[in-house]
């Protein structure tokens, strides 16, 4: 399948270059997508127009269609609020909430390890801070949409009650196997958005091992376990393995035995993460104080490897 071409004044970047984004000047770009197709913006362009945009609560439903379909991991996390961007001047899309053409959305919602939350003073887990778990923007949303986006997405939330938003970057490459050649639709990030959105940096999560599929996702340990142990819900999994090469799992066949066979059959790859950066905001008229301790944040990160899933 041929990737989508990008709207005027999107460019895509060589390998190196994206690679470059881990480095210093990287704050001038920022990430858009089209069916989980990256390309980047140059904030300094300009040309974002909040007169033809407004922000809106959006249901669940259009929200997921809206990133699974462009977002690189073609998934969609556990959400409370879902916000979405809106261009006034034209039209929606089918399925579209009504309003004007919807150009992003932003989530918050649930991590899997909600230890992560506790990092602001005297706030409870889920119902006073959230993870923010989606971030993605078409590629014809003007250079700097995000940060208005951000800034009306937050207030919104704080009137719903929270106080708190930490977030995540993954500073790990990403390539995805396709039937035109390998493609880097991650250069890994340190997370200049969230330092442009007054989040304090928290450091690194714990290291860890990953499974990445060919298509960039990553098979979670959650994930596989449902399969090994035949949980409710593993027939899911097995499902979006087998849509990537697998054979299916015969009667009989013990889930772990298959599991195996099937990751080797789609060419997974089990990498060392070193673990994402952490960020970390107070939101509303009165802000909670954060009391994990902070850190200068990164400017620049080792080279790292981008990770193709595949074992060679």
């Amino acid at each position: 399948m041929t990737p989508p071409q990008p709207e005027p004044g999107r460019f895509t970047l060589t390998v190196p270059e994206q690679q470059a984004l881990q480095l210093p000047g990287a704050e001038d770009l920022c990430q858009r997508w089209n069916q989980r197709t990256p390309t980047w913006r140059r904030t300094s362009e300009g040309g974002f127009d909040p007169d033809l945009h407004r922000v809106i609560p959006i249901a669940g439903g259009p929200a997921r269609r809206f990133a699974t379909v462009h977002h690189y991991s073609g998934s969609w996390p556990p959400v409370r609020f879902a916000f979405g961007l809106q261009r006034v001047d034209e039209p929606p899309a089918p399925g579209e909430p009504a309003g004007g053409r919807l150009l992003g959305v932003l989530s918050l919602g649930i991590p899997m390890n909600g230890a992560v939350l506790d990092v602001f003073e005297g706030a409870t887990r889920y119902t006073e801070t959230l993870e923010l778990n989606r971030l993605v923007l078409l590629d014809r949303a003007e250079s700097n949409a995000e940060s208005w986006f951000c800034a009306r997405a937050f207030n919104a939330a704080a009137r719903r009650g929270i106080r708190g938003v930490v977030a995540h970057s993954d500073p790990l490459p990403r390539l995805r196997r396709t039937p035109d050649g390998t493609q880097l639709i991650s250069p890994g990030h340190i997370g200049h958005v969230y330092a442009a959105q007054d989040f304090v940096y928290l450091g690194r999560t714990r290291p860890r091992r990953l499974t990445v599929l060919p298509d960039a996702t990553v098979l979670s340990d959650r994930a596989a376990a449902k399969i090994r142990r035949d949980e409710v819900g593993h027939r899911g999994v097995e499902r979006r393995i087998t849509a990537l090469g697998a054979p299916a799992r015969q009667p009989g066949q013990s889930g772990r035995d298959w599991l195996a066979q099937a990751l080797e059959a789609v060419g997974a790859t089990v990498v060392h993460h070193g673990g994402n950066h952490r960020y970390a905001r107070a939101i509303g008229p009165r802000r909670t104080p954060i009391i994990a301790t902070s850190y200068p944040r990164p400017r620049k990160q080792r080279t790292a490897e981008p990770c193709e899933g595949r074992t060679d």
